[in-house]
């Protein structure tokens, strides 16, 4: 194949791997993060049959860490971290120290050192915001009081993490004496210092007004090209000009971005290519791990697992119960961090090439990484079946007095949607039955004669069968999220194929796929707001 160059050879055959086993991760109800790092292993020089080019795949890495942490800087939220920093900012600091001790000790054990052993603890200390944002989306927990401080927890830690990969590279500087460790660390935060400065008092002002003039301009085009420019011109400019780290150039960016009124457009604008880096970046980390050391050394895994599920989730649980949080919230943080993933693979992957960290503890990192995001739906599990029998919610024990009215309308969703509709219904005296995931979410109706509130998830068939869809009348569907929308008017088209359903669209591909999948209506909000403007300008003066 005379056309097949390295590069081609290595960008294809790794997302079109990614993608295999990504989608296979995926069937069997496992993060895609999982398939991608599979992806790496079966392409890397540690199994047999073809092997990428490591040399340009981390150079793609690379890329894939620049645009990482631009997307983290782009979702940074100062106000989300004030609002709940009296438990997140101590929590997570603390969580941070309890696991740098954890992985240290079992470093030195191992025989790395004190250097290699802060280096492995602060891996296993981090959790994967990709981990955990999607496991409270799926519990609709994001906008709860448990899952704020989980995000501010998160943030936290994100933050201690992107320190740590500035000064690491200037304590390997350091000749090994207090002295030398103390001048390469004074040069670096000075560099960094001025790097900040420089990006507070000129990035502030130019990075927000070049997009807006872009913006103006009316090309999408060119409005994405201005957004990776800034995010690969800053974080390239900041190891050239200031000689700091690619990763804090980038985050900056994104930070100061995301004070912009289009930091939105932004984040959706450059999400795809975002996402196809650090698809190939989990690919070279992937290359990198060596499957052996599950054979080598069971017990030094078997320890890193135990720090990161358990010694992390019980310092977490901990901590959170000595601020007077409920069980139920110190439960669900302390699942939300017993998994480890990004800025675990950035620190193993800088270590090892500052050679902080042998290879081993890096081989170690991955496999724990691997081990605990296949863990971690398992400890949701637990704590759902554990709060099921041991707390019974309000909601259940509505749901258990109230029976589930015939002829009536199913709502499934309670949210800025969802409240308007059923605010009206409940005015017309309409016999309602709501679906909600959030069993505590504020703004729930309070279940009575004419109205009936069920918790739970309404993509599982056990959840639709309580509605009683087959003697409702009318279904709406009002989430935002077009793929589980799809599922559940799928199951409801399937239990009553006379229902009428209408649901709630955000682009012509979603309206197809609902239509598809049984909706009898799809409304979309522009196509609708539209129409009123239009009907105010023919109607007459």
């Amino acid at each position: 194949m005379p056309h097949a160059t390295p590069l081609i050879a290595t960008l294809v055959g790794g997302i079109v791997l990614a993608f295999v086993l990504g989608a296979l991760a995926h069937r069997v109800k496992l993060p895609p993060l999982i398939g991608y790092l599979m992806a790496g292993v079966v392409i890397g020089p540690f199994t047999p049959g073809y092997v990428a080019d490591q040399h340009l795949a981390d150079q793609l890495a690379e890329l894939g860490v620049i645009l990482l942490m631009f997307g983290v800087g782009l979702h940074f939220s100062l106000k989300e971290l004030m609002a709940v920093r009296k438990v997140a900012i101590p929590g997570a600091v603390a969580q941070i120290g309890v696991a740098m001790l954890l992985g240290t000790g079992l470093a030195l054990l191992l025989g790395w050192g004190v250097a290699g052993g802060i280096v492995f603890g602060l891996a296993l200390s981090v959790a994967s915001t990709v981990v955990l944002l999607r496991a409270l989306q799926e519990r609709r927990l994001l906008e709860t009081e448990r899952g704020k401080i989980a995000v501010g927890w998160l943030i936290v830690e994100d933050l201690v993490m992107v320190f740590a990969l500035v000064l690491l590279p200037a304590v390997a500087a350091g000749d090994g004496s207090i002295a030398g460790i103390s001048n390469a660390l004074g040069l670096t935060m000075v560099k960094v210092g001025a790097f900040i400065a420089f990006m507070l008092i000129v990035g502030r002002r130019a990075i927000p007004w070049l997009l807006h003039e872009v913006a103006h301009s009316g090309s999408r085009e060119l409005f994405r090209l201005a957004v990776l420019a800034i995010a690969l011109g800053v974080a390239f400019g900041a190891a050239a000009l200031f000689g700091v780290s690619f990763a804090l150039g980038a985050f900056f960016a994104g930070m100061i971005l995301s004070e912009s009124q289009l930091s939105q457009r932004a984040a959706e604008e450059t999400l795809p290519l975002r996402d196809a880096f650090a698809v190939l970046f989990f690919v070279s980390v992937g290359m990198l791990f060596n499957p052996h050391v599950v054979v080598e050394r069971p017990l030094a895994l078997i320890a890193t697992v135990a720090i990161i599920v358990l010694g992390k989730s019980i310092a977490a649980y901990l901590i959170v119960r000595a601020f007077r949080r409920p069980h139920r919230t110190a439960l669900t943080i302390a699942a939300s961090l017993a998994q480890i993933g990004e800025f675990s693979f950035i620190l193993a992957t800088l270590g090892t090439s500052l050679e902080l960290i042998p290879g081993a503890a890096r081989d170690l990192i991955l496999a724990g990484a691997i081990f605990s995001i296949l863990i971690n739906p398992l400890l949701f599990s637990l704590i759902s079946r554990r709060e099921s029998k041991a707390e019974p919610t309000a909601l259940a024990e509505a749901q258990a007095a109230v029976s589930v009215a015939k002829g009536h309308v199913v709502l499934i969703g309670y949210g800025r949607v969802g409240s308007l509709i059923g605010e009206k219904l409940i005015e017309a005296g309409e016999r309602m039955t709501v679906i909600e995931a959030e069993d505590d979410f504020a703004g729930l109706p309070a279940s009575g004669e004419s109205v009936t509130v069920i918790g739970g998830n309404a993509a599982g068939p056990a959840v639709l069968e309580r509605a009683n869809l087959g003697e409702a009348r009318l279904l709406f569907v009002a989430i935002p999220q077009s793929f589980e929308a799809g599922q559940i008017v799928e199951q409801a088209r399937a239990i009553n194929p006379a229902l009428r359903i209408v649901a709630r669209a955000h682009s012509d591909e979603e309206e197809r796929h609902l239509a598809a999948c049984g909706a009898d209506l799809t409304i979309m909000g522009e196509r609708e707001i539209a129409r009123r403007m239009i009907e105010q300008a023919l109607r007459p003066a």
